[in-house]
């Protein structure tokens, strides 16, 4: 037992992600075995509990036991010092709280030109407070879990070596990999619309692996950098997923949720291309210098 402990403690961020990756996907085979994979929507519902809880299990946990493992009570309490670091200027508040949403609605209404079948779902729906008071809560519970372990324990490990740069883009990508599973492969059939389900799950995996996700991340990591808050990016992340759910159109499916996500990740490319060359310094910082 103390030779496979001294084993995770010399390789910490790689036990985090195989933790995490174990727990998360675990948990949704688990599901999938014992349930199947949701033919209709409805099945997806009465499902979609269980599979949340699976998958948010993994960062947070695997988090929450890589902390203490690799650094002890001391780990804890710089847990909770920047989760409870507010103190940081208004902009970056305002950056985290509205880039995501902004992004995905410029999306949408240039997507509408085209079609009105992306105009964005909270705008078709006659009462919309019941649409986005739980897309709040949901991406609140979401970035707190999540960010627990990737922002809470992978990112400033992997700062103590790699650049902004390289850690955004190594957290990025397995965050990405990571959403595969759940977001792609386990409802597949109520999303695939008239696709070929291999070409379908193919298309949407690489759209999550190196399309949307990783750019944001990016965009974390140097708020991150800059601000040392995890409460701040925990924001930052509820927002994205609050966004997610209240702005996408419960029709889309297919070719257009394909044509929508390649339209999405070209953005967050371009929106954090844009940022992250203005602040090009930022990402080149040496190991070490400004972590929080």
């Amino acid at each position: 037992m103390d030779s496979r402990t001294n084993i995770i403690k010399a390789h910490p961020v790689i036990a985090y992600f195989a933790l995490t990756f174990g727990i998360s996907w675990g948990a949704i085979l688990i599901l999938i075995g014992l349930n199947g994979m949701p033919a209709t929507q409805a099945e997806a519902n009465a499902q979609l509990p269980v599979a949340i809880l699976a998958m948010l299990g993994g960062p947070c946990i695997a988090g929450l036991v890589m902390t203490g493992l690799a650094h002890g009570r001391q780990g804890y309490r710089d847990l909770r010092g920047r989760l409870l670091k507010w103190r940081v200027g208004s902009g970056w508040y305002a950056f985290a709280l509205l880039i995501g949403p902004l992004v995905m609605l410029a999306v949408h209404f240039g997507l509408s030109l085209i079609s009105p079948a992306y105009l964005p779902g909270i705008f078709a729906a006659e009462n919309k407070m019941p649409m986005l008071l739980p897309a709040l809560l949901g991406g609140l519970a979401v970035g707190l879990c999540e960010e627990l372990g990737w922002t809470g324990f992978a990112i400033p490990a992997l700062r103590l070596r790699h650049s902004v740069l390289a850690t955004g883009l190594i957290v990025g990508s397995l965050w990405g990999a990571w959403h595969i599973l759940s977001n792609d492969v386990w409802a597949y059939q109520t999303t695939m619309g008239t696709m070929s389900p291999l070409l379908f799950v193919v298309l949407r995996g690489f759209g999550f692996l190196i399309g949307q996700l990783p750019p944001f991340r990016l965009l974390m990591t140097w708020v991150y950098d800059r601000t040392g808050s995890l409460l701040v990016i925990i924001l930052m992340h509820a927002m994205l997923t609050a966004g997610a759910l209240s702005l996408s159109p419960a029709g889309m499916s297919g070719a257009s949720l394909l044509i929508y996500d390649l339209a999405l990740a070209a953005a967050m490319w371009a929106v954090a291309g844009v940022i992250l060359a203005a602040n090009r310094r930022s990402l080149s910082k040496l190991p070490g210098d400004g972590v929080q």
